[in-house]
């Protein structure tokens, strides 16, 4: 958007670029400074984008002027759109956010693409599903599964309070009252038997997070991010649990991020049979869904004293 003499014109960006002697450079580094423009001058105005695009001749007040500056600083600083406006739309779910909480990322929906097919393929989807979502943060995958699952059950853990207040907001603003939000790390505090586990966990290794865009390494919650030294702790603690929550016809649909190793092998050697990664809209392998193997004799008569139930779904 640009200003001319006091009016909104609807045709370049410079909102978009600083205006200081940096500024092409700074604008290169934008992906999409046009769109972004548009969005945040928007939200100064509380206009939509219809409303924006018959506003074009609109005078602007000096406040109005002054709030769109403060929003295309905080953009050239390279603070995501998503966070300036607290919101980002996931699943055709409008969510908000906030500094406890990553971005909902379009190819995360790919985590619930991969759920829905293993569930579909059990069963009709009003059957009454238990579902537990491992780092829920905002709560993105679990609500949208509940979105898909009238008559499931949802459990969302993250070890931020705040991330799960975000969550639990969100929730009861989306009339997802069937969901509950827990406290702990992980499955820590979980009991069985879970049908689907989906998890997001943190996959990136603690040396890599210095190269992140600034947009992720800036802004996203180190807590959400940094997976140890090779990215896969989380992976271990959930390969690790996992037993412990499956129910003996579940399946784990998890996220496979590009992770310098991938975290299959975990999963295997706690008895869970791995599909080849699903990919995203981009082709890069995302989904991992597991199952647990099939027992007999001895060993499905422990697993079915543990009411063992477990689903995976993995990293952003």
């Amino acid at each position: 958007m640009t200003l001319h003499a006091g009016r909104l014109a609807v045709r370049s960006a410079r909102v978009a670029r600083p205006t200081s002697a940096d500024g092409a450079i700074a604008r290169r580094r934008i992906e999409t400074p046009e769109l972004d423009a548009r969005i945040l001058t928007g939200h100064a105005l509380g206009l939509d984008h219809a409303a924006l695009a018959a506003a074009d001749a609109r005078l602007l007040s000096a406040a109005e002027e002054s709030e769109i500056a403060a929003l295309a600083r905080r953009r050239h600083a390279h603070e995501p759109v998503a966070r300036i406006i607290g919101a980002k739309e996931f699943w055709s779910l409008p969510l908000a956010i906030d500094a406890a909480t990553l971005v909902p990322r379009p190819e995360t929906e790919t985590v619930v693409e991969a759920a829905l097919a293993a569930i579909d393929a059990r069963g009709p989807r009003p059957r009454a599903l238990r579902i537990a979502d491992l780092g829920t943060g905002c709560g993105a995958i679990l609500l949208a599964l509940m979105s898909e699952l009238p008559n499931s059950f949802g459990i969302g853990t993250d070890m931020s309070m705040r991330a799960l207040a975000v969550a639990r907001n969100n929730a009861r603003r989306l009339g997802f009252n069937h969901a509950a939000l827990i406290a702990c790390d992980l499955a820590a505090a979980l009991r069985g038997p879970f049908d689907v586990i989906v998890a997001n966990p943190p996959y990136i290794a603690s040396a890599d997070i210095a190269t992140l865009a600034p947009e992720i390494r800036l802004f996203d919650p180190i807590l959400a991010l940094d997976g140890g030294p090779d990215g896969l702790d989380c992976y271990r603690a959930i390969a690790a649990t996992a037993p412990l929550c499956w129910r003996p016809t579940a399946f784990s649909s998890s996220s496979s991020a590009p992770v310098k190793r991938s975290p299959s092998p975990l999963f295997a050697a706690a008895g869970l049979a791995v599909s080849p990664p699903q990919p995203d809209l981009n082709g890069v392998p995302r989904a991992l869904v597991a199952r647990k193997l099939q027992v007999n004799g001895m060993r499905a008569k422990h697993w079915a004293r543990q009411k063992s139930t477990w689903n995976v779904a993995g990293t952003d």
